[in-house]
């Protein structure tokens, strides 16, 4: 929240000389009082903080999410970036990549915070850091394609000059099963298949355990930063109560 928003972070329950002091402006509290998050506040110092307090709405929603996918595939080139160049999976970026996804989400929803937006930042940290899998995958393959094939030269078999068999006449069962069926996968479904593959990446780690484990649960560090700085502010109001200080008016019954 801005600095000139009223804090109440500690609880102050006793009161000096017996009279009661607002925690927000240092002054006596006259009449009535509340409690924000166990510290004693006046009518005034209350009103104040909830007028500053950051409302929530769809705009705001769609602005932190809007800015959270751009967040998440910054640090999805963070992270592919890091693990091309060096050649090295490092855990630990995931939790850079948690944080720039909880920072764009609170900067584009302006300090607005709740459940809706720690919802999405873990779904967006977790789709960040696991489909980076992808353009690594993709590095190592073209740079295994790269490399000269080793060439293995073998004597081909003799062919038997004896028996030559007919071919197979065209459109019976012979011919249908001397051609190979070749199904060309499209588009759309090698991109599902490599996205499933991608999301499931934290887990098929998994078959190294001792690595695999270390990695989720660093992963899981990062969903929670994100999922901390996404969550709204704490702020507990309760009262009025009525002030019984000596330099207040007795309340009549």
């Amino acid at each position: 929240m801005p600095d000139n928003v009223p804090q109440f972070g500690v609880a102050e329950y006793a009161s000096a000389s017996g009279t009661d002091i607002c925690k927000s402006c240092n002054q006596p509290v006259v009449g009535r009082y509340y409690r924000i998050n166990g510290a004693l506040a006046c009518e005034g110092c209350k009103e104040k903080l909830e007028a500053q307090i950051p409302k929530d709405s769809h705009a705001a929603f769609v602005r932190g999410l809007l800015f959270g996918i751009g967040g998440a595939i910054l640090g999805l080139i963070l992270y592919s970036a890091f693990g091309i160049i060096t050649g090295l999976v490092i855990g630990y970026v995931s939790l850079a990549v948690g944080y720039i996804v909880g920072k764009a989400m609170r900067m584009g929803s302006r300090g607005i915070g709740g459940r809706r937006y720690q919802v999405a930042a873990v779904i967006l940290t977790y789709a960040a850091v696991s489909m980076s899998a992808i353009p690594m995958g993709i590095s190592q393959y073209v740079k295994e394609k790269k490399e000269p094939p080793q060439t293995q030269v073998q004597k081909a078999p003799p062919v038997a000059q004896e028996t030559v068999s007919p071919s197979p006449e065209p459109g019976s069962s012979a011919a249908a099963a001397a051609q190979p069926a070749k199904r060309k996968m499209g588009l759309g479904a090698a991109l599902a298949a490599l996205a499933f593959l991608g999301l499931a990446s934290p887990f098929l780690e998994l078959q190294d355990p001792l690595h695999g484990i270390i990695g989720l649960v660093i992963l899981l560090v990062g969903i929670r930063i994100a999922w901390q700085l996404t969550a709204g502010p704490k702020i507990d109001i309760i009262g009025p109560f009525v002030s019984q200080s000596p330099s207040a008016p007795a309340a009549t019954p």
